[in-house]
C-alpha cells in the first residue's frame, strides 16, 4: 500500500484498515512461531503499512489540533 493510497482513505476506512492489518499481523506472528509462514516478507510488508496509517493518522490529528 502506496501512501497516497492512504491518504485518499477517510478517517473511519484508516481506522478499519488499521485493525485488519494489525489482525493480519497477529496470525503471521502465530504461523512464523509455528513454523508455518511461508511468505516471510510480509510480516515486513504489514509492519510498514501499519506505520504508514499511524503517520498518516498522526497527522491529521495535528493538523486539526492546528486550526
Amino acid at each position: 500500500m502506496k501512501s497516497q493510497e492512504v491518504r485518499d482513505l477517510s478517517d473511519d476506512q484508516l481506522s478499519g484498515k488499521l485493525l485488519e492489518l494489525k489482525q493480519e499481523q497477529f496470525n503471521l506472528r502465530f504461523q512464523r512461531a509455528s513454523g508455518q509462514l511461508e511468505k516471510t516478507a510480509r510480516v515486513q510488508v504489514v509492519r510498514r503499512d501499519i506505520a504508514r496509517i499511524k503517520t498518516i493518522q498522526a497527522e491529521r490529528a495535528s493538523a486539526k489540533q492546528g486550526s
